[in-house]
């Protein structure tokens, strides 16, 4: 505190210490003081440890790594009449490449195609609207779309037999996402 204060310009104290009477104390107040001083001190270390593990911490694990919704491997089932979707953004120049084959009962069809933003809309309304690329219907084949432009594309599986056969298919997809960025031929 300033010499000559009256009272404690922090806390408002009538009968104040100041830093020169310090070592004049008496035991407990003294041992009071000493502690509050330690104690200070140790939240200041404690807070100033705790912001350096984190920072080293960010520092060496990285940013975190999200899997890419469009890279996929897995068994999907597909009922009689019915769809699945697998959706993401696509930055356009990138790919997707996969491949699809149906395993139960092996050799039935699926139908693969793939809408944007604007057409899986109409798709699930019901409507007719133009895929961006398609396959099938067919037991297995190549996945290769290349999109045109940037856009959230949808890619559907759909089951073609009808509801009244009862046909479940089970189909295999294996599908990666595939950046254009950097493959300008020059290294």
């Amino acid at each position: 505190m300033p010499p000559r204060a009256a009272k404690c310009p922090e806390c408002g104290a009538p009968d104040p210490v100041a830093s020169a009477d310090l070592p004049k104390l008496r035991g407990g107040a003294k041992r009071r003081l000493r502690t509050l001083n330690i104690l200070r001190s140790l939240i200041v270390v404690g807070v100033a440890g705790g912001l350096a593990y984190a920072m080293i911490s960010l520092a060496i694990t990285g940013p975190p790594n999200v899997p890419d919704p469009l890279t996929t491997a897995g068994t999907w089932t597909i009922g009689a009449g019915n769809f699945s979707a697998l959706s993401g953004n696509i930055t356009g120049g990138d790919y997707i490449q996969g491949n699809f084959t149906t395993v139960d009962p092996a050799g039935t069809n699926i139908e693969v195609a793939v809408y944007n933003s604007t057409e899986i809309v109409q798709f699930v309304e019901g409507q007719d609207p133009v895929p961006q690329w398609s396959v099938g219907p067919s037991d297995n084949g190549l996945i290769v779309f290349a999109a045109p432009y940037t856009d959230t594309f949808t890619f559907v599986f759909t089951n073609p037999y009808p509801p009244s056969s009862h046909l479940t298919v089970g189909v295999y997809i294996i599908t990666t996402y595939e950046s254009n960025v950097g493959d300008d031929g020059f290294g």
